[in-house]
């Protein structure tokens, strides 16, 4: 069956707007990386001697960044080098997981629109000498974020009253089948910041209730484990446990929270101010909750699920 012409015409529409959210985000990571390549190892090396530096900076870095995703594989990266402990880097993964929710409560808040004025003043600055163009590519690029998401904000209005997605996003309500749409999508587009922020907008547009949305964060923050697991396969024994350990605690995560998930969404509709911001507050929520859950428990499951063999240098003062 092919769809008509104009249902066509707003399904690339909508698929172009994600896809421009998804090149700004990488590039806006790429940019506030390379400012800070010479710095965020060392800083990681220092603050990883206890596990709420860890903690703190792997929450400040995934905000800033806007990418759990890419801090998780830097993760796994630093510690293939030796540079991160096996224990200190399950602290600042667990922080990763509480600064991701930054993207969705700015997007809750409907700052879409600042885009444009970010892109300007980042444009404007990428004429001035080095030091200062590099500052002003990363605005740049976290207002071109913003300028696509308020794009894909406007293509899914015509969709609000379209039967085919209203029945299709309809089956988000049901916990499981929410879980299992944020696991692929986050998977798919490698960002559960991306899909955090789509499910806001669709919440805000009226097209999906706030409890599939709930559902779907839930799983987005199981599907972003998928990118650490890939860029762990060819490294050492060390840098992908650390990724799969980065699995157990959203697996566990999960698993936990699922036969929750309707009083717990119910609980943050009636907390939050508007529709967005409620599932704002459940996905900060449930991770900050993940979080402390392990938190206390890093340095025992540092030498617990170690890999057996020599540790990397670094392993060696493993926090406690």
């Amino acid at each position: 069956m092919t769809l008509p012409y104009s249902q066509f015409q707003y399904a690339v529409l909508i698929l172009s707007a994600l896809l421009l959210f998804l090149y700004g985000l990488e590039h806006f990571s790429k940019e506030l990386q390379t400012i800070g390549s010479d710095r965020l190892p060392r800083w990681l090396g220092l603050a990883t001697h206890n596990r709420l530096g860890g903690f703190a900076l792997g929450a400040s870095v995934t905000a800033v960044v806007q990418s759990s995703s890419a801090v998780s594989a830097l993760v796994v990266a630093l510690v293939n080098a030796g540079t991160l402990s096996f224990a200190g880097s399950l602290a600042v993964l667990l922080g990763a997981k509480v600064g991701t929710t930054s993207t969705a409560w700015l997007v809750s808040y409907e700052l879409t629109h600042i885009g444009p004025y970010l892109i300007v003043l980042g444009g404007l600055l990428t004429m001035l000498p080095f030091s200062i163009r590099v500052v002003g590519r990363a605005i740049f690029y976290f207002g071109f974020i913003f300028f696509a998401l308020d794009l894909v904000s406007s293509s899914l209005e015509p969709l609000r009253q379209a039967p085919w997605m209203l029945d299709l996003l309809a089956q988000a309500q049901a916990p499981l089948l929410g879980v299992l749409l944020g696991v692929v999508m986050t998977v798919v587009l490698q960002s559960s910041s991306v899909v955090s922020g789509l499910a806001i907008v669709l919440v805000q547009q009226g097209v999906l209730v706030p409890l599939g949305a709930v559902a779907v964060v839930v799983g987005a923050s199981l599907g972003t484990t998928a990118t650490g697991l890939i860029a762990s396969i060819p490294m050492d024994r060390f840098a992908r446990r650390t990724a799969q350990m980065n699995l157990m605690f959203n697996a566990i995560g999960v698993g936990l929270m699922l036969p929750f998930i309707t009083p717990f969404g119910e609980w943050a509709v009636r907390t939050g101010g508007s529709p967005g911001q409620a599932v704002a507050i459940a996905n900060l929520a449930f991770n900050l909750g993940v979080a402390l859950l392990f938190l206390p428990f890093t340095g025992w499951m540092g030498r617990r699920f170690a890999p057996p063999g020599e540790p990397t240098p670094s392993a060696l003062n493993a926090p406690v």
